[in-house]
């Protein structure tokens, strides 16, 4: 029997900061931006919760979608015990604007298998200044 994944009342994860990396590279001709996010999982549970891995989903402007999963968060697997938290940072690298929501999942601590969602966030590219030669 697959035990399916229920969201543990009490877990939290919450955007704390979001980054878009002022300097972009281009490849191929379109220019990437680079989008730094700071998060915090906060366990407000009465139980010992150890997190595995993630999945996001990235719905883009142009109406496709980047499906991203596996296994540990920034390399960890954290632990966190009734009233602590683990924060984190990472990257997401994109040419196009596009809504970001995703779940961390894991064990508590009675090994029944848990996740959390956090609230979708926006990854919107700012507007590009006109070129002006008469400024140059």
């Amino acid at each position: 029997m697959n035990e399916e994944s229920t969201e543990l009342e009490g877990l939290h994860a919450s955007l704390d900061k979001l980054v878009h990396h002022k300097e972009k590279s281009t490849v191929k001709g379109i220019n990437l931006h680079a989008f730094i996010y700071f998060i915090t999982i906060r366990n407000l549970s009465d139980r010992k919760v150890s997190l595995l891995g993630r999945k996001w989903i990235i719905a883009n402007s142009d109406g496709t979608t980047t499906v991203v999963e596996g296994d540990k968060i920034v390399g960890e697997t954290p632990t966190i015990g009734p009233g602590e938290s683990f924060s984190y940072n990472s990257y997401h690298v994109t040419h196009l604007s596009a809504e970001a929501s995703g779940s961390f999942h894991g064990l508590d601590e009675l090994n029944k298998k848990v996740h959390v969602k956090i609230n979708p966030f926006r990854l919107d590219i700012p507007d590009e200044p006109e070129f002006d030669p008469s400024h140059s």
